[in-house]
């Protein structure tokens, strides 16, 4: 006879699981099996039954040999989830809710062959050439934390081949704009008619920073004086889709830098104009924790709107397509072209090291190219 039992995991989810007693030890001790992970009391119900037929018909089941993949994964999330950001876990269980345990869930652990991963492998290459490596290195991560806990022996990941991404006729668009299509952008844009949304993009250009460190921004963050902005939190997403506010990305990301001139009037022209609108909405926005950027009833804007305002421009104007992330490219790209080093973008861009700086902004102007080539030839003059 198997009990089943309800719970709930830590996203809220509710699953179902059983206890069911298998005989005994040849000491005569009692041995029972667990399975968890179960959507509905039906499936545990129905695995517990193939459970007693089993035994019934004399195979021998435990623990080890039945455990599945769905039970090690919720072990390992159990971990996972106290070496992340809320961010990072929640992107990860949506992956696996998404991706992987479709393929993985109810499959015993150790009947998971190199060749059941390298179809399902293949098979997200078709649908996602860009994100399927991802999905892989977590499914791999769960194998591994199943060979810590002694489920199986070998990694069946280890021996699954990972296709290429295809090389694509012409060159990548690459998401930054060089110094003259941010001049343009900005035409685009009435300074006067709407100072929030020039002002917003104006910050993102002119200090590299995230779209999670500029949405987080209060008033207080702003150093007018000295001409300095403290970069000290980060709006993003948590479980359930809500927004949260966070720590900066990394311990290096948590830093201090310096705003031009220009921007620091934009900032001021649009404090003023935000206290004068938020009145006719009712609200009081003289308080210094003041959301520089907030929606309409004053909480923190949606992280999806500044995409959704670059989009309309880019689309108006038949401007080259970039991200709102882009805009951290472009401040790099102009950082190196104003002959920054490597070391001075990464601490204005708050990077960990500065191989990553060297990883991600690679990318010149093609200005610059033909200036290296001009400079060559000048040398070599021959």
């Amino acid at each position: 006879m198997a009990t089943i039992k309800k719970y709930k995991l830590k996203n809220g989810a509710t699953r179902y699981m059983f206890n069911a007693y298998i005989g005994k030890d040849i000491n005569g001790k009692q041995l029972n099996t667990t399975r968890r992970g179960f959507k509905t009391k039906k499936e545990a119900q129905l695995a517990s039954s193939r459970i007693l037929i089993d035994i019934n018909n004399g195979k021998k089941v435990t623990n080890e040999d039945d455990i599945l993949f769905i039970n090690v994964y919720e072990s390992w999330l159990e971990s996972y989830v106290n070496t992340v950001r809320v961010s990072t876990y929640s992107k990860a269980v949506r992956i696996f809710e998404n991706h992987i345990l479709p393929y993985f869930n109810n499959i015993k652990v150790n009947e998971i062959k190199p060749k059941n991963v390298q179809c399902v492998v293949n098979q997200w290459y078709k649908i996602a050439e860009c994100n399927y490596k991802k999905w892989f290195y977590y499914l791999q991560s769960v194998l591994n934390y199943a060979i810590k806990n002694e489920y199986i022996t070998n990694n069946p990941c280890k021996m699954v081949t990972l296709p290429k991404r295809k090389q694509k006729p012409g060159n990548k668009p690459s998401n930054f704009w060089t110094k003259e299509e941010l001049q343009t952008f900005f035409n685009c844009i009435d300074k006067d008619k709407e100072p929030e949304k020039f002002t917003l993009f104006r910050l993102l250009a002119f200090t590299g920073m995230r779209r999670g460190e500029c949405l987080a921004l209060t008033w207080n963050d702003v150093d007018f004086n000295k001409g300095n902005l403290h970069i000290n939190k980060n709006l993003t997403q948590g479980m359930h889709g809500e927004q949260i506010i966070q720590p900066p990305k990394t311990q290096k990301s948590n830093r201090t830098i310096i705003i031009d001139n220009t921007t620091l009037h934009y900032l001021q022209n649009w404090r003023l104009k935000q206290k004068q609108l938020f009145l006719t909405f009712g609200f009081n926005t003289f308080k210094k924790n003041q959301l520089i950027f907030a929606s309409s009833k004053n909480n923190y804007k949606s992280l999806n709107q500044p995409g959704k305002w670059l989009n309309k421009i880019i689309n108006d104007h038949d401007l080259k397509k970039i991200t709102v992330h882009g805009f951290r490219h472009s401040h790099a790209s102009a950082l190196f072209a104003a002959g920054a080093t490597i070391k001075e973008v990464q601490e204005r861009l708050g990077h960990e090291d500065a191989q990553t700086t060297m990883n991600i902004y690679t990318h010149v102007t093609s200005k610059q190219n033909k200036n290296a080539v001009k400079k060559l030839s000048s040398y070599l003059n021959f």
